[in-house]
């Protein structure tokens, strides 16, 4: 058996992608490759991403940058204001990299490791059951809440707004979780690394001029490489090259 290796937010991040794997002596055939979703969007190659990452057999989850591109590929969203995803919509064979990023679930589930984009509802006892075989072009709290949430009551409420710290009784969505495996994650690019008992969140801002970060499951060890630059800011603006 190879190694399990979870990649966090790559966002189209082909070049970091690329060094990570190569840092980590990646071997297709023998290494299986997980990313924790958001695999397009705000960086600079996302076409080039799902190729490589389809050529290698990558079995990952969903995020909502994932779903964005489906739904806006399928015209039931309008393009985002940060949206990098024009040279992938023209590419020639978009049609093959939606098929299979369709494929991928919104949750994975092992023996000893559950793998969601953004995280998991309090009551959910079953998640990679409850969520199979959802639409993914239309709106559904449940798929909001495994591709988005940050913050939740211990009932699952999320906040208005979960870009700033809210009121009790809202905290971090896994301190109302009780399963026995790791959950891996990403999404939550501003609190960094959760590196925890039963925790494994990977978002270590590649795409905001961060590092990209891969956990090795049979290790518990942590690769990352450094970002190449900033491709998108934290106030919402998209980064520009020094020269520019």
């Amino acid at each position: 058996m190879g190694r399990r290796i979870f990649v966090g937010d790559i966002q189209g991040c082909l070049a970091e992608l690329q060094t990570l794997l190569d840092e980590l002596g990646f071997e297709p055939g023998h290494d299986s490759l997980h990313p924790v979703g958001d695999l397009v969007n705000r960086g600079p190659d996302s076409a080039g991403c799902l190729r490589l990452l389809r050529s290698l057999g990558a079995e990952g989850v969903l995020g909502n940058h994932d779903l964005h591109l489906l739904r806006r590929a399928a015209g039931k969203r309008p393009p985002g204001r940060l949206d990098t995803l024009d040279e992938l919509l023209s590419a020639p064979d978009l049609r093959e990299l939606l098929d299979w990023l369709a494929e991928q679930p919104l949750v994975r589930a092992w023996s000893d490791i559950l793998l969601v984009h953004a995280g998991l509802h309090p009551s959910w006892k079953d998640p990679v059951g409850l969520l199979s075989g959802r639409d993914l072009l239309i709106a559904d709290p449940e798929v909001d809440f495994a591709t988005r949430v940050r913050w939740c009551t211990p009932e699952g409420e999320r906040p208005e707004d979960d870009d700033s710290i809210p009121p009790a009784p809202h905290a971090p969505w896994w301190h109302f979780q009780d399963h026995g495996e790791t959950v891996v994650f990403g999404h939550w690019a501003a609190r960094g690394l959760v590196l925890e008992p039963g925790l494994r969140g990977l978002d270590s801002g590649c795409v905001w001029g961060g590092r990209l970060t891969a956990w090795i499951a049979e290790e518990d060890r942590l690769v990352s490489v450094p970002a190449l630059r900033a491709y998108q800011t934290p106030d919402g603006q998209a980064a520009t090259r020094p020269s520019e």
